[in-house]
């Protein structure tokens, strides 16, 4: 079963709307990408996909249950969100205890809690920093702390604002491999990102945003080069895909991959 929005949106209590009637999908094991400049309304979205802040019009549904007679909590145990900064979400004294913390609050027996965590550790690869206090490490590596803290639940979903920022090239390759994993475990996982080179390598589908409304939903060759949604959504095309434009070889190429298959 899917998350749905179905003409959902939210406005603040001063009247501000923030999110207009949002209509959106995201099944089972999908990958899918929300860009858009600041203000769109990307957060507010992804915040009511979990539950962290309820529609103000329209409804959100996850697996088939709308949200709106349900508790935070309860909702993020299916949608997991993982903030861009660590730190407004980790709080233990030592990774492992962090890690630990949803399994003992839910009272799993010893040998479900001790699998889940395992592998929690092992996909986002921080199995040497269990002892270790979540402040004296990289922001990189508080990155997977708090990501692990999300997977050692049952979610099936999983939610990543700006999931690269701070990371290095063995930091992003960790973070590829550990998408490969959750999508072979059918766990969808949504990402908010300005990184468009992430976007373009690893999500097939993209969801761009513009003044609180979604203005594009398809494949990232078609919303990467298309003028007018890159103009109203404020994204520039990538360097590549630019210049595979300008040379006349493509105006549907969006990785170095494509361009390369287009050179005469």
């Amino acid at each position: 079963m899917p998350i749905e929005l179905r003409g959902a949106g939210y406005a603040y209590p001063d009247g501000t709307v923030a999110v207009g009637a949002v209509d959106l999908r995201i099944g089972d094991g999908e990958r899918v990408a929300i860009v858009g400049q600041n203000g769109a309304g990307k957060t507010t979205t992804v915040k009511m996909m979990n539950g962290l802040l309820k529609p103000t019009v329209g409804e959100v549904l996850v697996d088939g249950v709308p949200t709106a007679g349900r508790t935070t909590a309860q909702v993020a145990r299916e949608v997991g969100y993982v903030f861009q900064n660590p730190d407004d979400q980790l709080f233990a004294a030592d990774v492992r205890s962090e890690i630990e913390y949803l399994p003992r609050y839910l009272r799993w027996d010893e040998s479900k809690r001790d699998d889940r965590v395992a592998r929690a550790v092992e996909l986002t690869g921080i199995g040497e920093h269990l002892d270790t206090n979540p402040k004296d490490l990289p922001t990189a590596v508080r990155k997977f702390v708090a990501i692990a803290a999300i997977l050692v639940s049952e979610c099936r979903y999983v939610i990543l604002d700006e999931p690269t920022a701070g990371l290095d090239s063995v930091g992003l390759a960790q973070l590829t491999r550990m998408l490969d994993r959750l999508r072979e475990d059918g766990i969808a996982v949504v990402t908010i990102t300005h990184d468009m080179r992430f976007v373009v390598d690893t999500f097939a589908r993209v969801v761009a945003m513009a003044n609180g409304g979604v203005i594009a939903d398809g494949p990232r060759e078609a919303v990467f080069c298309d003028d007018s949604v890159l103009d109203r959504s404020r994204i520039r095309r990538l360097e590549v895909a630019q210049l595979a434009k300008d040379l006349a070889l493509s105006d549907t190429a969006v990785t170095l991959d494509d361009v390369v298959a287009v050179i005469p």
